[in-house]
């Protein structure tokens, strides 16, 4: 057998590779949820001048076209004048890539938006932190084969706001965990959006309207904990790929 981490994933190797599709069986990416899961303690805001009395929309990623970092950037022009944008983004492919992000930046920021970047890899407690605080957490990959980043920010209690590619729609359930953004009205998916600004401006839409609806938020935030719990969890996938084992060993 080959596991593929999603559906999309599956589809991915069908078309790359000549193999039965009886073989391509799909089991899901999980977290630890002892691990990941809401946490109080806010010393990494304060750290970052981050006020928590605004709303924090926060990105983790790295700086690669793959994550879709341009598109929220052009996204926040239209967030809520108050809104922090919160990013933990390094590790950047290129030195081009990271110059345009810190062009990007020191515009957003001149034009009076609230920016912060915080340009290295977060410990876990911070992370977790990070996404405890998250008024929404975003994620607008271009290409996501299954998007774990999604499922870390849902332990911790996060709504998500996310590109609907790859692997992510079967990570976060639209409007039940967050809200998913096509890149195209008629609900295509490949490669970069054919209308990036019209992309922008519905990340940012979405986003508004969960910072605009609290106890909206709140009640997507808690049930994306509950998700990974009951679907995403390591011990639930271990019984899965226990489960492939035993059936390809013929063992009961």
């Amino acid at each position: 057998a080959v596991i593929a981490v999603s559906a999309s994933m599956r589809d991915d190797v069908l078309r790359c590779y000549k193999i039965d599709p009886a073989r391509v069986v799909v089991i899901h990416n999980g977290v630890d949820s002892t691990q990941y899961r809401h946490t109080n303690g806010g010393e990494i805001l304060r750290t970052h001048g981050i006020d928590q009395s605004a709303s924090r929309v926060v990105f983790v990623g790295r700086i690669t076209r793959q994550k879709g970092l341009t598109h929220l950037l052009a996204a926040a022009e239209k967030l809520r004048k108050d809104a922090q944008l919160v990013l933990c983004a390094g590790e950047a492919d290129t030195a081009q890539a990271l110059e345009e992000v810190r062009q990007r930046v020191l515009e957003l920021r001149s034009s009076g938006r609230r920016v912060i970047w915080i340009d290295r890899m977060l410990q876990r407690h911070e992370l977790m932190q990070m996404l405890s605080y998250a008024t929404v957490f975003v994620c607008p990959s271009v290409y996501e084969p299954f998007g774990i980043v999604n499922l870390e920010a849902m332990a911790c209690g996060a709504p998500v706001v996310a590109s609907a590619v790859g692997g992510i729609p079967e990570v976060v359930e639209d409007g039940v965990t967050g809200l998913l953004v096509r890149f195209e009205p008629d609900g295509s998916a490949a490669g970069e959006p054919r209308e990036p600004l019209q992309f922008a401006g519905a990340l940012a839409a979405a986003i508004n309207t969960l910072i605009d609806d609290p106890d909206r938020a709140k009640s997507m935030g808690e049930a994306g904990c509950q998700r990974v719990m009951d679907r995403f969890s390591w011990e639930r996938i271990g019984e899965q790929t226990v489960a492939l084992y035993r059936r390809l060993l013929g063992v009961s």
